[in-house]
């Protein structure tokens, strides 16, 4: 069975032989440990891999997204770093005055994918591909108006927002389509709507202003026979149903911020879960017992005749061992038939 065979059975609740894996590797961990990424990728390699962000033309960018300094991308969203590694914020809006949105148009550049060369990325490979771009039109608010801005919008809800989410979603629609129409076998959303205990919004915010956008992005990738995988930090527990309702596949949210027993009493063998361990306080500070005891927390309630992908991130302040020690975990337990007593 391959790893795209694999990923497909996990995600259809069709038994498969293992549990499929990938590691989310971040330019920190690259900087600071090269040798124990070249191992871990080396002894654990993915079942799935991003396409390369493949256009006829460069994406007019400036700047570097991972390092420190300004970095400003296709959109025009100027963000600044002051850690390498890690992906810095937005301080200043691109629409500051609703003024400026008689200005603003939205990048051309992304939709331009280089379908050739994306098809010969995926038949070269037997892994499951994800799509090499992200759609995430909360995110995207967020980014042209700043993070303050941006919730105060959706407070008051003036009409101009309405203009602007329609231009976002508008863009996302055609990205998804271009991206839908290549050979790789997932399209990705990413948005993180939660806090540490609760959303940033309430959920009904989320269902009148975005969820519809999402319900049309997974339209469109079922049409094409694609999968829908999502991104989405912090408690986000009230709108998972939303999101299986609309046809998300696979979500990679912090289970520990829910609770692994909650998240599989209620979503178990309904969509299934990408990951994660915990990388607030397991994956930097935790022993090896602990490592070991979180991955069964999540085999034991989450697994169900599929539905489970051992993943997690290599990122800011986790230990290499412990990384390591989350894939010898799933390892052992993850391969076993009937995920019996190891």
């Amino acid at each position: 069975m391959t790893s795209r065979e694999l990923v497909r059975r996990t995600l259809e609740f069709g038994s498969p032989p293992l549990v499929p894996r990938q590691a989310w590797i971040l330019p920190w961990a690259e900087d600071h440990y090269p040798a124990e990424v070249a191992r871990l990728r080396a002894e654990f390699p993915d079942d799935i891999v991003t396409s390369p962000a493949l256009y006829r033309s460069p994406l007019p960018v400036v700047g570097s997204r991972y390092e420190k300094g300004v970095y400003l991308d296709e959109w025009g969203c100027r963000f600044t770093n002051i850690h390498g590694g890690v992906i810095g914020i937005v301080r200043e809006p691109l629409i500051r005055d609703w003024s400026d949105l008689d200005r603003f148009s939205t990048p051309d550049a992304p939709l331009a994918v280089d379908r050739p060369a994306v098809n010969a990325f995926c038949c070269a490979t037997d892994r499951f591909v994800l799509a090499g771009t992200l759609v995430r039109p909360f995110e995207r608010l967020t980014f042209i108006r700043t993070m303050e801005l941006a919730l105060m919008d959706m407070l008051r809800q003036p009409p101009q927002l309405f203009d602007l989410l329609g231009r976002i979603h508008a863009h996302y629609v055609k990205e998804v389509e271009a991206w839908a129409a290549t050979d790789v076998d997932a399209i990705v959303l990413m948005d993180d709507w939660g806090m540490q205990n609760r959303m940033l919004v309430a959920p009904d915010v989320f269902r009148r202003l975005f969820k519809p956008f999402y319900r049309e992005y997974c339209e469109i990738a079922r049409r094409h026979g694609k999968y829908v995988f999502m991104h989405s930090d912090g408690c986000i527990i009230d709108i998972i149903d939303d999101l299986i309702e609309i046809g998300v596949d696979a979500l990679n949210s912090q289970i520990k911020c829910m609770g692994a027993t909650e998240l599989g009493r209620r979503f178990a063998g309904r969509i299934t879960f990408w990951g994660e361990m915990d990388r607030q306080h397991l994956l930097p500070f935790g022993s090896i017992d602990d490592v070991r005891r979180a991955v069964r927390e999540a085999r034991d309630n989450l697994y169900a005749n599929g539905g489970v992908i051992a993943q997690c991130e290599f990122g800011p302040g986790a230990k290499p061992e412990n990384v390591f020690e989350v894939f010898r975990t799933w390892n052992e337990i993850g391969s076993c038939a009937r995920f019996g007593d190891v």
